[in-house]
């Protein structure tokens, strides 16, 4: 895959203008994009940069960090609180994310999602309230795994860093997690699964497939 290399700033811009000229998949009245990467790579700061585009394009966008759908600590630390496979396989309340966020968003829902659900370090519900998303609006979920989940998207970012820059970058405290990254790279293959890929190896001179 050739990619190109490209500021922050122009990339967000151009990934605004794609969004904002996507139709739904399923015909409905809502936009879904997920920018899916490690931690390590950030993809938060992306998905806030998307969406301050996107409101500047006139476009709605509600923004939503994966990290606030996370299974209690008593399922999420149930064999250990370093266990690699768990945090692939179960931190992640995938039933939350499709009941609470996407589900409002099927053609004739309400457009009223929950932005978080559950606090990972209190270990207590949020207890947000619902933000209504009009019409012609775009959620932009963001966080680590997400990818391979059948989630419904409109357009899928992964912000990738090679093994050496993901470790190198990594805080010390959650290199447990490295193992887990190695297998959705190798089940899921998220540079090819993605629509659009992102390289942030350099992470002030960011590299993408423009023609993703």
């Amino acid at each position: 895959m050739r990619l190109e290399a490209i500021t922050w700033e122009r990339l967000t811009d151009a990934l605004a203008d794609r969004v904002a000229g996507l139709t739904a998949a399923d015909g409905g009245p809502w936009l879904r994009v997920l920018l899916d990467g490690a931690p390590a790579a950030d993809p938060g700061g992306p998905a806030e940069a998307l969406g301050a585009a996107l409101r500047l394009r006139g476009r709605p966008a509600l923004v939503v960090a994966a990290a606030g759908f996370l299974r209690a600590a008593s399922l999420r630390f149930e064999h250990g609180r370093r266990d690699a496979e768990a945090y692939y396989e179960r931190w992640l309340d995938t039933g939350a994310l499709w009941r609470e966020v996407f589900g409002p968003l099927d053609p004739g829902g309400s457009g009223r999602v929950l932005p978080d659900l559950w606090d990972p370090d209190t270990d207590r519900a949020t207890r947000s309230a619902r933000v209504t998303l009009p019409p012609g609006g775009v959620l932009v979920l963001h966080g680590p795994l997400l990818l391979g989940h059948w989630f419904p998207a409109d357009l899928s970012v992964h912000v990738s860093l090679s093994p050496a820059a993901l470790a190198r970058r990594t805080d010390p405290a959650e290199q447990w997690t490295l193992p887990a990254f190695a297998r959705y790279d190798a089940e899921v293959r998220p540079t090819e699964a993605a629509d659009i890929l992102v390289r942030a190896d350099n992470p002030i001179h960011p590299a993408w497939s423009a023609s993703g």
